[in-house]
C-alpha cells in the first residue's frame, strides 16, 4: 500500500494536514478534508465562501 498527499496549495503546510490523500494497492482510496467556512448554524461566514468551498474539492480531485 502507497500514499501520496495532494495539495495543490501550500498554504496547509503550517497546518499540518492535506486536502486529499490517495491510497493505492490492491484498491484505490481517496480521502478529502472538510472544505467549508460556516457559523454555528450553517449560514456562510463571508459572500462567496461557500462557492470556494465547492470548488475547492475541484481544484484537489484535478
Amino acid at each position: 500500500m502507497d500514499t501520496r498527499e495532494i495539495n495543490p496549495w501550500t498554504w496547509q503546510d503550517g497546518f499540518g494536514f492535506a486536502h486529499a490523500r490517495e491510497v493505492t494497492g490492491a484498491t484505490r482510496v481517496l480521502t478529502l478534508s472538510g472544505q467549508c467556512a460556516t457559523d454555528a448554524t450553517g449560514a456562510p461566514q463571508h459572500p462567496g465562501d461557500m462557492a470556494l468551498a465547492v470548488a475547492n474539492p475541484g481544484e484537489v480531485l484535478a
